[in-house]
């Protein structure tokens, strides 16, 4: 199966992008929910986070997140441990994921994607772009946080010049009439890709 990894800094629309090609009838694993019920249910991903931060990790048999963000909040060594403990664990429930799927291609959904080096996992990749002032603007009114929160979160995310070089493919996302245009030449770009494979 021809994978596709799809990527984009907060409020650059890269939800928008995977749900307009699931439209056109694609796959799309959005690895940000994957990796919280893996944590959630996984015995094996389990054992290794207590074994790593503790049996606080978990209460009740519920994963403890405020704990373990807590825990790994401004200790690059320790957050560094928990990804690579949660990414590989996701990457191999992509894999078999993936292998289920039928169409000529799959998406993988994350934001992280360059920065937890998951594009080794992909056969292409998109980089989803927007002018900063607009993916402020979103992201603002999407999550309901201040202009500062806003711009701490991209401060720790790659820029969109450094995510459109890395990318296969970029796609710029300012309005919705264009980006439907936009996704539909790229649907047919790694339909074709897909297909010579």
């Amino acid at each position: 199966m021809y994978k596709v990894g799809i990527t984009g800094g907060i409020g650059s629309g890269k939800s928008l992008v995977c749900g307009l090609l699931s439209e056109r009838g694609v796959a799309v694993y959005d690895s940000d929910s994957r990796a919280k019920e893996l944590m959630h249910h996984s015995e094996s991903l389990r054992n290794v986070l207590v074994e790593t931060f503790g049996g606080e990790c978990y209460v009740d048999g519920a994963l403890n997140r405020r704990y373990l963000a807590e825990r790994v909040f401004g200790d690059k060594e320790a957050l560094r441990r928990l990804n690579s403990i949660v990414h590989p664990a996701v990457m191999a429930d992509f894999a078999q994921w993936a292998e289920q799927q039928s169409g000529s291609y799959v998406v993988i959904e994350s934001a992280i994607l360059f920065e937890a080096g998951l594009e080794h996992y992909v056969d292409a990749t998109v980089a989803v772009m927007a002018p900063e002032a607009l993916r402020l603007e979103r992201a603002m009114k999407r999550d309901g946080a201040s202009e500062e929160q806003i711009r701490e979160r991209m401060r720790n995310q790659l820029s969109d010049d450094e995510r459109s070089e890395r990318a296969t493919y970029a796609i710029i996302n300012i309005s919705l009439d264009d980006l439907e245009e936009d996704v539909e030449q790229l649907h047919r770009r790694l339909s074709y890709a897909a297909a010579r494979r």
